[in-house]
């Protein structure tokens, strides 16, 4: 919006970007947020008969908290005034109530926007109390902090707390056929590049349209494919400076004969580095390592053995404390070897990428509040314990996810047992309709 710029003292013809450029006219062209600001939800109500009251909106970044509170003003009729709890003091809000309270005498009513209303203190926000219950502003604070631990409860009850929900992927390919709009040509992508950008943006409007502006002031001559969409967009991490190869190449070695259940070879290229100076320390966080990553379930008891003998590295020192090294080492190399967990994690990681920041299932949320409750946390939780099986089959993954499967144990030492309660809960699940 033109007012925005021409506020920072610069013209309506001064470049923009292209976030900026898009910003909604009209409360119906925000997107994702259609349970609030439909016809028949609670803010498009409010707008409807140009009467607002006071009201939280709590989000994640990049949704349109402060494009709502501005569209809201404009049509409820209301004076808008911003201010940002980042860089506003007493003195700026004494000011915003006093020109409020002379609007209102010349009947007038002011919204006042407040955005990171969470990093006010609490006696600043107490200070807004009086001037919210004589009516001469109505608040929307915009915060991305949980509105029960951040907010005063005095201030709460005053006003109504609406939840903005992350954008998905629906909302953020619409703002990018506007982005195409409004540039005239399409985003040089594939399909599949097009998807991950989307992931990229992890629900955030604004994010995905600067990455888009950067796409289309990059113009690459063809469509990248999501290789080239994250060389682009993704710095690289620079490379490491490799000054000791020696070092690297003994450690790698220790560490390959430990996973090769090779006890000798491991052995020997422990002594080589302890007689070459290596810190025994560092050896022992590559057996730690070695215990998470090659052994895991398969034997549980590994990275207890693993942590003791740094412990007793520790007390003793050199050289009963090597001794400590060497008998873990053995005990490394001749484990069953499982890397389940470490792949189930990798897996998870790459799915938790891929879904961003969706919400666990209200059951199994923390009610630590009424508010809470009062959104539906906790509700239907069911306590596995106090089930005839001590399994409920319930769902624990984020609504309208489906459910998906990292971990795998491969039946060896302890996974041996662990495979088979798995597929017998697996079993219980699809009993409960939860497969």
């Amino acid at each position: 919006m033109s007012d925005l710029f021409e506020a920072a003292g610069l013209a309506p013809s001064a470049p923009r970007p292209l976030a900026e450029r898009l910003r909604p006219t009209r409360l119906e062209e925000v997107v994702g947020q259609a349970h609030l600001l439909g016809a028949e939800g609670p803010i498009g109500r409010m707008a409807a008969a140009r009467r607002l009251a006071s009201m939280i909106l709590w989000g994640p970044p990049g949704v349109g908290k402060t494009t709502i509170a501005r569209l809201l003003a404009r049509a409820a009729g209301y004076e808008f005034q911003q201010l940002s709890a980042v860089f506003s003091g007493v003195a700026d809000l004494k000011k915003a109530f006093e020109a409020a309270r002379t609007r209102r005498a010349a009947g007038q009513a002011t919204l006042l926007f407040v955005d990171e209303i969470h990093r006010f203190n609490r006696a600043q926000q107490d200070g807004f109390l009086p001037y919210v219950e004589a009516g001469d502003v109505t608040l929307v604070g915009a915060t991305t902090e949980n509105p029960s631990f951040e907010l005063n409860g005095a201030l709460l009850s005053r006003c109504q707390v609406f939840v903005l929900r992350r954008l998905d992927e629906a909302a953020l390919e619409q703002l990018l056929a506007r982005a195409e709009t409004a540039e005239g040509r399409p985003l040089p992508l594939t399909p599949e590049a097009r998807s991950a950008l989307i992931a990229m943006a992890d629900g955030d409007g604004r994010y995905v349209l600067t990455l888009a502006e950067s796409l289309f002031a990059f113009a690459p001559p063809e469509p990248l494919d999501p290789a080239g969409l994250a060389a682009m967009l993704q710095r690289r991490a620079p490379a490491y400076d490799k000054d000791r190869e020696e070092h690297y190449n003994l450690i790698s070695a220790l560490h390959k004969s430990i996973r090769g259940s090779d006890p000798d070879a491991a052995l020997y290229w422990l002594a080589r580095m302890l007689a070459g100076g290596e810190e025994p320390l560092y050896i022992a966080r590559r057996l730690v390592r070695a215990a998470i990553e090659d052994i895991g379930e398969a034997d549980p008891q590994s990275l207890l053995i693993a942590l003791a003998a740094k412990d007793a590295y520790d007390f003793l020192g050199s050289p009963e404390g090597e001794i400590a090294l060497a008998q873990t080492v053995v005990h490394l190399a001749t484990a069953p070897k499982s890397n389940a967990t470490y792949a189930a994690f990798k897996a998870a990681q790459r799915s938790a990428r891929e879904t961003g920041s969706l919400m666990p299932p209200a059951h199994i949320r923390n009610a630590a509040t009424r508010l809470m409750r009062d959104l539906g946390y906790g509700q239907g939780y069911q306590y596995d314990p106090d089930t005839d099986t001590g399994f409920s089959g319930q769902n624990y993954f984020p609504d309208g996810m489906a459910r998906r499967t990292f971990y795998a144990p491969r039946g060896e030492g302890a996974e041996a047992a662990i495979r088979e309660r798995l597929d017998r809960w697996s079993a219980l699940r699809r009993e409960a309709g939860q497969a």
